[in-house]
């Protein structure tokens, strides 16, 4: 081995081994935490009151809904569950919370954001004559100030405020504000009139007010002049602030106020959920899975894929630790982009294996290490480029939308990143380290990538053109797609509770009811998607959607047989646990990261592709939402989990494509486009199969072994598996030939032929050829 070669290998090593001590380190000894529908959570009821000027309506209530919603997801906890109950309730489910009373104090805080100048400490130059244009109230350090009454700004001048870091200025931890127009006059006035006081004068001071309590009072620097006041539309905040104290007062400033006061009125511990037999019947079935996967790619690639299932187990580890490092809060949609993030971390490794033995066939006197070097440079373009794409959606994903769909984005961009340090890093050390061992060395085929492989065998033997009549093929998805729609518009879309809200039944029991066996009842009952929670004590809760009074009466006689003497101590409508507002943000994120993406593939791949390749994405997501409406399956928050991870499913397959494509153009500008095409698809097309029968071994366990909500996630997720493996190759690939225009033959002399052809039939000439489209 050369000297430089054991150098590489030996610092891959070093990092790698670095990386797997730090992980097992955080694993051990930080804990994650759940979300609610696996751990329960703390439970906080608020009701909202009415003042003069405001009533309360179902509209206010829902705002409101909206305002806590935006408070919670600054805290840092992840995937709350907020639901109005009645006109006047709110119920806030809050998973993984240390500290509830802290959680319920910010939640509390309902008065209008105001600022007012200080006039000085109480008790000094008060107006006797006007007590009424005053008012005192304590600073955070508990001196009491006068202040003017009249507010000089209120929550609507404020445009938004963030806690930020500058170690540079020596500033630390500080709050940056920014105003809107007339936010930022009244800023620089009062500003202005402030910095007219001494420097240390308690008149200097800007007070910040909220819910009748200063939550900061900055003075005014010494560089601000008397009557010039601090200008620019932004100001900055600075002071000995901690981390989580510069960002809880940058949510209260930013955070909004409610419509209208809330009051606590109740809070409790509640159960998860999901029920532990659900629970376990998915470990069991992911367990089973995975090993499956590990099993078939053992199978297929040998000792290399032995190696590689080896490292899938480290990508497992790099992944829950970098969720427990980051406080993330792990729920079942969360999962769902693990799931993703196995299939791509088990499609990287299989895209190298796969590259190995094309180099390995291709050379005269190969290696199994120089084909592996080859694999590793050879899959690198389609493994950066499938993953920043989805790097692209998780960063959106997380950055604009919230609850379930923000804590997709979180967890989905934790396993792209633990997918690439696995495949890249590990797997590529183990391999190196492998394949130079002697005995490995004699004998390549124990390596398994000196077989071509059973697909790639039967592909060689017959060698079909798939794309002789691309527009056939476009036939048949636009036919899918007709049959796609007819389902939602004949069957309608079955929206379960997060999207349409239901009702909302709590009981108290004479004797403790396990809610594992009222799920049950219930779903005998006729009732198979209720939520039933415990909430201490004999208490008990059913969420379900809209029932009749007689389908109500049918629960409660359900659980007066399990809990004997039952009395019912709440019956209320609930709204959406998914609102409008938290359903637009996440649709204006989806089609942002989705327009994100296609500017990303018209760079690397040019727009006729990048076009292709968000069309066979279109294509997959009507065809599954039509199948679901077609079997009449509950369009629901796991529903929505399951679609976002067959979106990257689908521009997963396209990309690696669409690069093999690109590789074989790069090589032979001259050669018509279907012909590259089709050779691009039957070279990839080994990848593809492997891959989805990896994914689809984890799938299937989960839909057969798995329950509840589960059944259906892995179900929707089998349907795109399939329906994302089809639209790559026969609806991106003839979307894009259609896409690209016809090149029109040169006239020529009788009798002469045209430079670069190959022969008197014409089967490729220069002049026919479609190069790389511009």
């Amino acid at each position: 081995m050369p000297h430089h070669h054991k150098r590489s290998l030996r610092t891959r090593a070093l990092l790698a081994l670095a990386v797997l001590a730090a992980a097992l380190t955080i694993a051990l000894t930080v804990p994650v935490r759940l979300g609610l529908d696996l751990s329960g959570g703390t439970q906080i009821v608020l009701e909202t009151r009415p003042t003069p000027s405001t009533g309360v309506s179902r509209e206010t209530t829902d705002r409101t809904v909206e305002v806590l919603r935006g408070r919670i997801d600054a805290l840092g906890l992840a995937e709350p569950t907020l639901v109005r109950s009645g006109d006047h309730r709110i119920i806030v489910e809050l998973p993984g919370v240390q500290d509830p009373g802290k959680a319920a104090d910010v939640l509390g805080r309902t008065a209008q954001l105001t600022v007012h100048t200080v006039l000085g400490p109480a008790g000094t130059g008060a107006s006797a004559a006007h007590p009424a244009a005053e008012r005192v109230l304590p600073d955070e350090s508990g001196q009491p100030l006068r202040l003017k009454a009249a507010a000089a700004l209120r929550g609507d001048d404020v445009k938004g405020a963030a806690a930020r870091f500058d170690p540079r200025n020596g500033t630390g931890w500080h709050i940056t504000v920014d105003f809107t127009g007339p936010g930022s006059a009244k800023w620089a006035d009062t500003t202005g009139e402030a910095a007219c006081r001494p420097v240390g004068d308690a008149g200097r001071r800007i007070a910040i007010v909220l819910d009748d309590k200063i939550i900061s009072s900055p003075g005014v620097d010494p560089s601000v002049a008397c009557g010039a006041g601090i200008g620019g539309g932004a100001t900055r905040i600075t002071g000995s602030f901690t981390d989580s104290e510069a960002r809880e007062l940058a949510l209260l400033i930013s955070g909004g106020a409610l419509p209208v006061p809330v009051e606590i009125i109740e809070q409790r511990v509640v159960g998860p959920t999901l029920g532990a037999a659900a629970i376990t019947a998915a470990a069991w079935a992911a367990g089973i899975g995975t090993a499956l996967t590990a099993l078939f790619v053992v199978a297929v690639y040998r000792l290399m894929g032995l190696l590689a299932a080896l490292a899938l187990t480290c990508y497992g580890l790099i992944s829950y630790a970098a969720l427990a490092a980051l406080g993330a809060t792990l729920t079942l949609p969360g999962l769902a982009g693990f799931v993703l993030a196995i299939g791509m971390a088990v499609d990287a490794n299989v895209l190298v294996l796969e590259r190995a033995r094309e180099d390995f066939a291709a050379r005269t006197r190969p290696t199994a290490r120089s084909s592996l070097t080859a694999g590793f440079r050879g899959a690198l373009s389609a493994i950066a480029d499938s993953n920043i794409t989805t790097l692209i959606a998780a960063a959106l994903l997380f950055t604009l939308a919230s609850g379930p769909v923000r804590g997709f984005g979180v967890t989905l961009g934790i396993g792209v990143l633990a997918s690439m340090v696995s495949t890249l890093l590990i797997t590529r050390v183990l391999a190196d380290f492998a394949a130079g061992r002697p005995s490995v060395h004699r004998r390549p085929r124990i390596t398994g990538i000196a077989d071509s492989g059973w697909t790639r065998d039967r592909l060689l033997r017959r060698n079909p053109h798939l794309m002789r009549h691309p527009r056939r093929w476009l036939a048949v998805s636009a036919a899918l797609l007709v049959a796609a729609a007819s389902g939602i518009l004949v069957r309608g879309l079955d929206l379960g509770i997060e999207f349409s809200g239901g009702r909302l039944i709590e009981y108290t029991t004479s004797r403790s009811v396990d809610p594992e066996r009222a799920r049950t009842a219930l779903s005998e009952a006729g009732f198979p998607r209720t939520l039933v929670q415990t909430s201490g004590g004999n208490e008990l809760t059913v969420r379900a959607e809209d029932l009749t009074n007689a389908q109500a009466a049918t629960v409660t006689d359900t659980i007066t047989r399990l809990g004997g003497d039952t009395r019912k101590i709440r019956d209320e409508l609930v709204g959406p646990t998914l609102g409008e507002e938290l359903r637009r943000n996440a649709l204006i994120a989806l089609g942002l990261a989705l327009a994100a993406q296609l500017a990303y593939l018209t760079f690397r791949f040019r727009w006729r592709f990048a076009t292709a390749a968000v069309a066979a994405l279109a294509h997959d997501v009507l065809i599954l939402v039509g199948v679901f409406a077609w079997l009449g399956k509950p369009v629901d928050g796991i529903f929505l989990a399951a679609l976002l991870t067959v979106i990257g499913y689908s521009v997963n397959d396209s990309v690696v494509l669409f690069d093999r494509v690109r590789e074989l153009l790069a090589r032979n500008r001259t050669a018509p486009l279907p012909l590259t095409a089709n050779r691009a698809i039957l070279q990839t097309l080994p990848r593809t199969v492997n891959t989805g029968t990896g994914a689809a071994l984890i799938l299937t366990a989960l839909a057969l072994l798995a329950e509840d909500a589960l059944t259906d996630f892995a179900l929707a997720l089998l349907i795109g598996l399939a329906i994302g493996t089809y639209s790559s190759v026969f609806t991106a690939t003839p979307t894009a030939l259609a896409l690209h225009p016809t090149p029109r033959p040169r006239k020529r002399a009788p009798g002469k032929r045209m430079p670069g052809a190959t022969g008197r039939h014409g089967h490729r000439t220069a002049a026919a050829a479609a190069a790389w489209p511009r």
